[in-house]
């Protein structure tokens, strides 16, 4: 069964051009003209992803972004001319899933559709016990607070648990610094990104195979840090 993509766009050639390039990959598409609007379909048609211009009529793209994530967890792709870092970290934020900076080739924007939905339809592997296998050297036990690393148990003291279970339950997903300290620390501690690299630092000792050369817990250089996309590597 095709899956529906929704294109959030005012400028009606644009819509136009990616409705033809999604259809020609076998997506069906719906289309909206403003926020409110995308807000309405995506309610009534739940989308599978959602590609979001910034730049719209009335509720711009981050105001339309922040009421969608309070009607769909669809990954939603933002759309816009000029990709600041400000403007990206803004949308991780709010519950973005990836940036595609105009003008973008067919072949770039079919690969980043591709990507969000693999990660959006691909949940961990949980058993019954909860635990989460990242790969065959790795495994994360939601119930007891440790990692399994190479068949050997290992603890996690409370807020590395809290950090780990942010990163791999958006595994391929950038996670912002301030995201990452709020959700873990509490909001208080939003700017205070040398504590998040400490505790990095405590959780690649545990987990890396060479905690210099992460293969699990990746940096973003001035963003924030990113799981292992483990669906990737099944």
């Amino acid at each position: 069964m095709a899956q529906t993509i929704m294109v959030v766009d005012d400028e009606p050639h644009l819509v136009d051009l990616l409705t033809s390039i999604l259809e020609q990959n076998d997506y069906n598409v719906i289309d909206a003209g403003n926020g409110r609007e995308a807000i309405n379909k995506a309610r009534e048609f739940m989308p599978d992803l959602i590609l979001l211009d910034v730049m719209l009529p009335g509720m711009d793209g981050f105001e339309t972004l922040k009421d969608l994530r309070l009607v769909t967890n669809a990954p939603v792709i933002m759309l816009t001319v000029q990709a600041s870092e400000a403007d990206r970290v803004r949308g991780l934020e709010l519950g973005a899933d990836d940036y595609i900076a105009k003008p973008f080739s067919h072949r770039e924007l079919i690969s980043r559709v591709k990507a969000a939905l693999r990660r959006a339809s691909m949940a961990p592997t949980v058993s019954n016990d909860g635990l989460i296998k990242i790969d065959d050297r790795l495994s994360f036990d939601q119930d007891k607070r440790e990692v399994i690393v190479e068949g050997h148990s290992v603890k996690l003291r409370p807020t590395e648990f809290r950090l780990l279970t942010q990163l791999v339950k958006n595994g391929g997903r950038l996670l912002t610094h301030e995201a990452l300290l709020t959700r873990v620390w509490g909001r208080e501690y939003r700017d205070d990104t040398q504590l998040l690299r400490l505790y990095v630092t405590y959780l690649r000792q545990k987990i890396e195979p060479d905690p210099a050369h992460p293969r699990y817990i990746l940096n973003e250089r001035g963003l924030g840090y990113r799981f292992l996309d483990f669906n990737e590597h099944r």
